[in-house]
C-alpha cells in the first residue's frame, strides 16, 4: 500500500457547502485547527501537539488547492511548535512554572518588521515565477505574517495575537477565493477566538504587573 492510497480517503468529500465538495482534509482542520487557537487562549501546553496535527492536515489541503506557500508554511509552523513546546515548559527560567506572558520589545518588532516584508517580498516573486499560483502576493503575505506571529506564540508575546488578527483578515477572503469555505469559516471562527486570546493574555499581563506592587504593598 502506498502512501498515495492511505491519504485519498482523506481527499474524498465528505459533505457540500455552496456546491462545492468538502472533504475529512478540511473537516479535520477545521476541528484541530479550532481546538488548537481555543487552547492557545487559554495558555493550555496540549495546543502545540494538536497544532502539528492541524498543519498535517493543512499541508495536505493546501497542496491540492494550490497554496503552496501556506502548505510550505505548515512544515515551518510544525518545526516551531516543537520550539514553542519546549519553551512553554521550560524557558521561563528556573524555579518559574512556565513561560509568562510580556510584551514585545522594540527590537523584536523591528526583527519582526524587517523579517516580515522581506519575506513577503521574496515569497512573492518564488511564487509567481516557480508555480501556478494565481494569489502569489496574498499567499506570501498571510505566510509572513503568521510566521510572524507563531514566533510571537513560542514567545508568549502578547501582541502576537495583533499579527494572527491581520493575518486572518486576509485569509477568510482569500479561501473564499479558493472555494475552501468551510476554512474560510475556521478562519472567521479563528479571528473571534484571536480577540479572546488577546483578553486573556492581557489580563494575564497586568495581573503579573500588579503582583509585585501588592507584595510591597
Amino acid at each position: 500500500m502506498s502512501l498515495a492510497d492511505v491519504l485519498d480517503p482523506l481527499q474524498q468529500p465528505l459533505v457540500t457547502v455552496l456546491d462545492t465538495p468538502v472533504s475529512w482534509t478540511e473537516v479535520l482542520g477545521f476541528g484541530s485547527g479550532a481546538l488548537c487557537v481555543r487552547l492557545v487562549a487559554r495558555q493550555h501546553l496540549a495546543n502545540w501537539p494538536i497544532g502539528i496535527a492541524n498543519n498535517l492536515f493543512f499541508i495536505l489541503l493546501f497542496a491540492q488547492s494550490g497554496l503552496y506557500a501556506d502548505a510550505g508554511l505548515q512544515i515551518v509552523f510544525i518545526a516551531l511548535a516543537a520550539y514553542g513546546w519546549w519553551t512553554w515548559t521550560h524557558g521561563g527560567g528556573p524555579g518559574a512554572d512556565g513561560l509568562p506572558v510580556r510584551s514585545t520589545t522594540r527590537a523584536e518588532w523591528a526583527l519582526l518588521f524587517a523579517a516580515g516584508v522581506v519575506g513577503t517580498l521574496a515569497l512573492t516573486v518564488l511564487l509567481d515565477r516557480a508555480t501556478d499560483s494565481t494569489v502569489p502576493f496574498w499567499d506570501a503575505l498571510t505566510t509572513a505574517l503568521s510566521l510572524a506571529a507563531t514566533y510571537g506564540q513560542c514567545r508568549k508575546l502578547v501582541e502576537s495575537w495583533w499579527l494572527w488578527i491581520a493575518a486572518d483578515v486576509v485569509y477568510i477572503p482569500l479561501y473564499a477565493y479558493k472555494e475552501l469555505y468551510l476554512t474560510s469559516l475556521l478562519y472567521a471562527g479563528f479571528l473571534m477566538l484571536c480577540l479572546i486570546g488577546l483578553r486573556n493574555w492581557r489580563r494575564d499581563l497586568t495581573r503579573r504587573q500588579r503582583e509585585p506592587a501588592e507584595v510591597v504593598a
